[in-house]
C-alpha cells in the first residue's frame, strides 16, 4: 500500500518513511524536494492519487502564535481537501501532549491542526506525543555561550523512532480519533537533561533553569506537558539515548 508522509524529509519524517518500508509498504514523501508544497497545495493531487493513507508530521520551527496557526491551518487544510478529493481513507496527524493545557505560541497551531483533522471529512487519527530526547540539544543550541539558559520544564521524553513506528501502526489500523497519548519511560526536568547531555559531550557550561512567566511557565514547570492517562510508553531512556551517536551530533528539531 502507498502511504504518504507529509514532512517526510524532516527528522521524524525520515523515521516514519523507514517504518513504512519496514512494514512492507511504499512511502510517498510529500515535501518541496519531491515537488509538493503543502502551503500552496501544489503537487498534492498527483502525489495522493492512489494513496489511501496520509501521515502528517510536517512542522514549522516557531514559537510565534500567528505563524504557527497559519502554517498548521494552511498545510492541514490543503492536505485534508486533497485527501477528500482523492479518496484518502485515513489521515493520521502527530501532535504534542499538553497542547490543551499549555498556552504556548507553537501549541496554538497544533490545536488548530487537531481541530481541523478531527472535525474534517476524512476519517482521522491524532496521536499526541511527549517531546523527543533531542529537545535537550535544541535548547542548548538556542543560547550559545558559557551559560545555558533553559526553561523550567517537566517532560517525559521519548525516542523519535518509537513514535514513528507507533504512527505507522495507527495508520495501518482503523481511524481512531484521538489515540491514547504516547510518552517516554521516565519523567525528567529539562535542566537535568541539559546537564547530562553536556557531560556526555564533554562540555562545560553552567545550566540555568528559568521559569517562563505566567500560567505558561507554571504549566511547563508542573504537569502541563505530562500524559494524564494510560497509553503506549517508549522503552529507550534518555541515558540510553545519550550513549548513541545521535546524542553527540543532534543540534536541532526533529519535528
Amino acid at each position: 500500500m502507498r502511504i504518504a508522509i507529509a514532512g517526510g524529509t524532516g527528522g521524524v519524517g525520515r523515521l516514519v518513511v523507514d517504518a513504512v518500508r519496514a512494514a512492507g509498504h511504499e512511502p510517498v514523501i510529500l515535501a518541496r524536494s519531491t515537488g509538493v508544497d503543502l502551503i500552496h497545495g501544489s503537487g498534492l493531487d498527483e502525489a495522493l492519487t492512489g494513496t489511501p493513507v496520509v501521515v502528517d508530521v510536517s512542522n514549522v520551527s516557531t514559537i510565534n502564535r500567528k505563524r504557527s496557526e497559519i502554517f498548521f491551518g494552511t498545510a492541514t487544510g490543503n492536505l485534508l481537501a486533497a485527501g477528500q478529493r482523492l479518496g484518502v481513507r485515513h489521515h493520521v496527524a502527530l501532535s504534542v501532549v499538553g497542547v490543551d493545557r499549555v498556552d504556548w505560541g507553537y501549541y496554538a497551531g497544533k490545536r488548530r491542526q487537531e481541530r481541523l483533522v478531527l472535525d474534517g471529512a476524512v476519517p482521522a487519527t491524532v496521536l499526541r506525543s511527549t517531546q523527543f530526547h533531542e529537545l535537550a540539544a535544541q535548547m542548548l543550541a538556542t543560547v550559545p555561550g558559557p551559560i545555558a539558559v533553559v526553561p523550567q520544564m517537566r517532560i517525559q521524553p521519548i525516542a523519535a523512532h518509537e513514535v514513528a513506528h507507533c504512527l505507522v501502526a495507527l495508520a495501518l489500523a482503523d481511524p481512531a480519533g484521538r489515540a491514547p497519548d504516547i510518552a517516554g519511560p521516565q519523567r525528567l526536568r529539562m535542566s537535568d537533561m541539559a546537564r547530562r547531555l553536556l557531560r556526555a559531550r564533554g562540555r562545560h557550561r553552567v545550566v540555568l533553569p528559568v521559569r517562563l512567566p505566567g500560567a505558561t511557565g507554571r504549566a511547563m514547570a508542573g504537569d502541563g506537558l505530562l500524559p494524564t492517562a494510560p497509553g503506549p510508553r517508549g522503552k529507550q531512556t534518555f541515558d540510553e539515548w545519550l550513549a548513541t551517536p545521535a546524542a553527540r551530533t543532534t543540534t536541532g528539531r526533529t519535528r
